[in-house]
């Protein structure tokens, strides 16, 4: 398996592979245009430029079409999907290096994204997708208005929320 067959998905397409990395690359600029005029220190800069990585191109990423295919493929259970959103730990290891981004808005943005998903992984199928919209509107609502995330990461919570349960979650759909 290749990096990008680890990174995108085995079987991605150019169009899939130009934009995830499009998307991964932009984001993590954004990220660190906001933490350097934000004045963060430069671990910190460091993290985020590496977290608006993975966020921005991972949400992307898991909205492919040959990524859905990956992570939905035959013998892939809810486990799988629960442990992929567990190791999204970034919350936590953002609250350890950049001034104020407290302990709290960590645990409320990873709890928020779990709690949703397990919810989702066992709704029945057909209302998964609705389930799904629903839970993440909730949370981005919970998140925001319950913890304070400094500006430069105004970003973070809502982002990881797509990535995880809008992006990766939702298998996907035949056309009609």
């Amino acid at each position: 398996m290749t990096l990008v067959d680890r990174l995108v998905a085995p079987g991605a397409s150019r169009g899939e592979i130009a934009t995830s990395f499009g998307a991964a690359v932009v984001g993590a600029a954004l990220a660190l245009v906001l933490t350097v005029r934000a004045d963060l220190p430069a671990l910190a800069v460091l993290v985020v430029a590496l977290v608006g990585f993975d966020l921005f191109g991972g949400a992307v990423v898991n909205a492919t079409a040959s990524a859905k295919r990956w992570h939905h493929r035959p013998g892939r259970t809810r486990w799988h999907h629960l442990a992929f959103v567990a190791v999204h730990v970034q919350p936590f290891l953002l609250a350890l290096v950049v001034p104020g981004f407290s302990w709290l808005m960590a645990a409320t943005s990873y709890g928020a994204a779990l709690v949703a998903a397990v919810l989702v992984v066992f709704t029945p199928p057909p209302l998964r997708r609705p389930v799904a919209f629903a839970l993440t509107a909730l949370a981005l609502v919970a998140v925001t208005s319950l913890t304070t995330a400094p500006a430069a990461l105004a970003w973070f919570a809502p982002l990881l929320l797509v990535k995880l349960l809008l992006a990766h979650l939702m298998p996907e759909e035949a056309s009609r």
